[in-house]
């Protein structure tokens, strides 16, 4: 499956926006979706995952809360709502999809074997 990512923007703290990772080529459904990010000089992390199949949702501590995910599967789409924007949520985030993460493995980006390119969130304070 190719994954593009799109939505990406400057806002300023407390601010919202919504990215989109729209899909093509693959069984959309069947696919677990996630979102990571990766901050200037930081390593990658985990933000959100939403499986396939109606497996429910998956979120990291930091963003819990704030940040919603969802998905229309009609339209191929992943989508991810963020609220209450903070500077510390500055980074490009990255959409990954795999058909093979469970439960306890779905916080890892090795999980994953399909990366969209990013899009830069930028949070100014």
């Amino acid at each position: 499956v190719q994954l593009q990512a799109s939505g990406g923007g400057l806002v300023q703290a407390g601010g919202s926006l919504r990215l989109s990772c729209a899909a093509s080529g693959g069984a959309f459904r069947t696919y677990s979706m996630g979102w990571f990010r990766q901050a200037s000089g930081k390593e990658r992390e985990f933000v959100a995952t939403i499986k396939g199949n109606g497996g429910g949702t998956f979120y990291a501590d930091s963003v819990k809360g704030r940040f919603t995910i969802s998905r229309d599967n009609a339209k191929n789409t992943v989508y991810l709502q963020m609220n209450s924007l903070k500077p510390d949520d500055t980074a490009v985030y990255r959409c990954a999809a795999t058909r093979h993460a469970i439960n306890s493995s779905i916080r890892y980006s090795g999980s994953y074997n399909n990366w969209g390119p990013g899009t830069q969130v930028t949070v100014s304070s």
